[in-house]
C-alpha cells in the first residue's frame, strides 16, 4: 500500500514537473505576454499574505471568494442531487417512469449553464440564486442517469428474495434497491460535483459579487494576467480534491472493492 502511494505521489510530481515545463515554453514562445510559472508564484505569495481581506462588496481575499464559491457549489448540488436520486429512482424502477422522464432528460441536459441564467434572474431576483440555480440545474443529469442504471439493473434474484419475504416498499427500497445502486449513485454524484464546479466559474462571470469566477473576471479587467492564472491553478486543485474525495466514497460503497 505505501509502495503504491509513492509511485502514484511520483506519477503527479512528473504530471506537474511536465505541465510546468509546457507552461515555461507557452511563456518563452508568447515572450512573457502569458505570465511564466516564477511570476505567477511571486503573485500567488502576495495573495497568501492576506488571503481573506474585505475591503467591500467587490474588494476580497481569493480566500473569501473561494469559499464563497464553495458554498454556492455544494447548496446547488445538494438541491440537485436531491431531486435527481428520487428521479432516477423512479425512472429505473418503473418502465412507465422512464418512457415519462427519459425525453426531458434527453432535452433539457444538453442546455448550456449560460442559457439558464436569465430564467434564474427571472426566478430568484437575485444573481445569487440564479448561480444556484444553474448549478443545480445543469449538475443533476448524471445523476439522474447513473442512478436509473444501478436501479434498473438489479438482477431478478434480488427482486424475487423481497417478494419471498412479502417486504414492503420501504424495506424494499432500503435493503435491497439502495444498496445495490449505491455505487452506481455515487459514480453519478462524483459526475455532477464535476459539472457544479466548472459551471460555478461560468455563472460568477455573469453574477459578479463574490466567488472566484468573478475574481478571474476583476483580475482579467485589471489587466493582471498572474491572477488569472492562480486562480486557474486553485479551481483545478480544488476540482481535484473533490473528485478524490466522492472517488473515495464511490470505491467505499462499490461492491467490487469489497
Amino acid at each position: 500500500m505505501i509502495k503504491k502511494s509513492a509511485i502514484n505521489i511520483a506519477y503527479f510530481l512528473g504530471s506537474m514537473a511536465i505541465l510546468i515545463a509546457l507552461w515555461q515554453l507557452v511563456s518563452i514562445i508568447t515572450k512573457a505576454e502569458i505570465p511564466s510559472p516564477v511570476s505567477t508564484w511571486v503573485v500567488f505569495k502576495e495573495l497568501m499574505v492576506e488571503p481573506f481581506y474585505d475591503r467591500g462588496p467587490n474588494d476580497k481575499g481569493i480566500g473569501n471568494n473561494l469559499f464563497s464559491s464553495i458554498g454556492r457549489v455544494f447548496t446547488g448540488f445538494l438541491l440537485g442531487s436531491i431531486i435527481a436520486i428520487p428521479m432516477g429512482m423512479l425512472m429505473g424502477a418503473s418502465k412507465i417512469g422512464m418512457s415519462l422522464l427519459n425525453p426531458i432528460v434527453q432535452v433539457l441536459k444538453p442546455v448550456s449553464p449560460l442559457a439558464w441564467f436569465p430564467l434564474g434572474l427571472l426566478a430568484f431576483k437575485d444573481s445569487g440564486g440564479a448561480t444556484i440555480f444553474i448549478i443545480a440545474i445543469t449538475s443533476l443529469w448524471p445523476t439522474v442517469i447513473n442512478t436509473a442504471f444501478g436501479v434498473s439493473s438489479i438482477p431478478q434474484d434480488h427482486k424475487n428474495v423481497g417478494k419471498a419475504f412479502g417486504f414492503s416498499t420501504w424495506k424494499y427500497l432500503t435493503k435491497i434497491v439502495i444498496p445495490y445502486a449505491l455505487p452506481h449513485i455515487f459514480t453519478g454524484l462524483r459526475l455532477s460535483i464535476g459539472i457544479a464546479w466548472v459551471v460555478i466559474v461560468a455563472g460568477e462571470m455573469l453574477s459578479g459579487g463574490v466567488g472566484i469566477g468573478f475574481f478571474v473576471w476583476d483580475s482579467w479587467n485589471g489587466l493582471s494576467l498572474e491572477k488569472i492564472l492562480v486562480a486557474i491553478l486553485i479551481i483545478g486543485l480544488v476540482g481535484l480534491i473533490l473528485d478524490k474525495g466522492f472517488n473515495a466514497l464511490q470505491n467505499l460503497f462499490s461492491w467490487e472493492g469489497k
